[in-house]
């Protein structure tokens, strides 16, 4: 199942309720790691929902994490995912077919195990390109890349639901 929506528009908590049932699960943060006062507020936030049982792993390495789950594994998120990738390999200014092979060809392993996953996954991604052309190159970048890549999940997955302003509707 895949969850989109705006920045705080409540898709990590919708996520979280979709998976409330089981007592274990992996909780995957696929995204960066930053030192910053403001990020490790939002992370501990996030954590203080979770159950105790559950698991959190930090890794870019979602496939790795779906194909080796032998319980539900919640994504948060894509969009944290695809900025981490792209940092971790120097990218930001390399030419976009440059980044889209780097990128989609690791995405494409993500798919793959989606496809195969023995148990439920919830992905969690961010809704991008409802607004204005961005004026900054990266910005441009990660928000058509995201876009190719939500479409991408959106096939593998047998529902999306759609988070505004806390409401979802389901896709």
């Amino acid at each position: 199942m895949l969850v989109t929506g705006g920045v705080r528009s409540g898709k990590s908590r919708h996520a979280e309720e979709l998976l409330a049932e089981h007592d274990e699960v992996v909780y995957l943060a696929a995204g960066p790691v930053y030192d910053d006062a403001d990020w490790a507020a939002r992370i501990a936030a996030h954590r203080v929902r979770r159950p105790a049982s559950w698991t959190t792993e930090e890794t870019q390495d979602i496939a790795g994490v779906l194909d080796a789950a032998g319980q539900p594994v919640l994504v948060d998120c894509l969009g944290t995912w695809l900025s981490a990738v792209i940092d971790q390999a120097s990218l930001w200014e390399a030419p976009v077919d440059q980044v889209e092979e780097h990128v989609l060809g690791r995405f494409d392993l993500v798919t793959a195990a989606l496809a195969g996953a023995g148990v439920p996954v919830v992905l969690v991604t961010n809704e991008v390109g409802l607004g204005v052309v961005p004026e900054h190159r990266s910005a441009r970048l990660f928000r058509d890349l995201l876009g190719t890549i939500n479409q991408r999940v959106g096939a593998v997955c047998d529902e999306v639901h759609l988070v505004v302003a806390g409401r979802v509707l389901k896709i």
